[in-house]
């Protein structure tokens, strides 16, 4: 019998383990910064789609998708969903090769709160006071960002709309982390593969042309976008959401860490006083969360 603590603590590791991943993954992408985005983006899902077939082929672990190919409706909502999917990744591909990791992490920072709004307009779900404030806060803070730079952080906030959608959609046909990138990933993967041949065709691939180094990276992309996904699945299942949701921030401050001192891209008074606002509107949102299920935790153990 697996102790409860036990599995908490692994629980924990898994979670931290995917969101240092994905907070890393500005330097994954660098360095292919002379290959187009849209090139990245095709080798990603082509070679996720072959390294999750092979894991699947290791756990034997087919039977699911028979069952949901047979599904028009469930087929529908995951040709939307990996099509937003494929839309965040390749924003956030472009951000970090065009200089914009600041920007990127500012995406997966209210990202949360956009989650909260969606829930709202789309699920009827009702926001207390305190997440209402965190979501005003959170606006407050864009609208500064936007008011101080003359432009909207369209990065910040396509990153943020893509994957709160794609939450969203995936809560219509769920299926478990691993099968559903495999599901997203088939969908896709005629299409990249296609669109691969006729990079090629055109003589503008960047595989086999720029060295093994970069074909390297462009193969790996299937394994680093698979294994986080993975330990998040883990991680997850052996967590309460609120847990989830406090680590979750691990990633963005990673890569806003990166991003201004690393690839020294600016971070000035302004941008600050934003982000602040934005950091206090997740305080909020978390406090929130953690006193509801201290309160929650509370009343079972009475």
């Amino acid at each position: 019998m697996s102790n409860p603590q036990h599995e908490t603590s692994r629980g924990v590791l898994y979670a931290i383990g995917a969101f240092f991943i994905w907070g890393l993954f500005p330097l994954y992408w660098k360095p292919l910064h002379q290959v187009p985005a849209l090139q990245i983006l095709c080798h990603r899902i082509v070679w996720s789609a072959l390294f999750v077939a092979i894991v699947l082929l290791w756990q034997r672990n087919w039977a699911w998708l028979g069952a949901a190919v047979r599904e028009p409706r469930r087929v529908g909502i995951f040709a939307l969903s990996s099509l937003l999917l494929s839309g965040n990744w390749l924003i956030y591909i472009w951000a970090v090769n065009a200089g914009h990791v600041v920007e990127a992490s500012l995406g997966y920072f209210i990202n949360p709160l956009v989650n909260v709004l969606l829930g709202r307009l789309f699920l009827a779900e009702r926001l207390t006071r305190t997440q209402a404030a965190a979501v005003a806060l959170a606006t407050l803070g864009v609208g500064w960002i936007t008011l101080s730079a003359g432009a909207l952080p369209w990065i910040a906030l396509g990153l943020a709309a893509t994957f709160g959608l794609y939450g969203l959609l995936r809560k219509k046909a769920p299926l478990p982390s691993l099968e559903g990138l495999a599901l997203e990933t088939f969908l896709l993967t005629p299409v990249a593969a296609a669109a691969l041949l006729w990079f090629q065709w055109q003589g503008s691939a960047a595989f086999g042309q720029q060295g093994v180094a970069i074909d390297a990276l462009l193969a790996g992309a299937g394994v680093v976008t698979a294994i986080p996904l993975l330990l998040f699945a883990s991680g997850a299942r052996r967590l309460k959401l609120a847990t989830v949701g406090l680590i979750q921030y691990l990633g963005p401050s990673i890569q806003l860490g990166l991003g201004v001192w690393l690839f020294g891209e600016p971070f000035g008074q302004a941008r600050a006083l934003g982000f602040g606002l934005i950091w206090l509107a997740l305080a909020l949102y978390s406090g929130h969360g953690l006193l509801s299920y201290w309160k929650e935790r509370r009343l079972q153990q009475a």
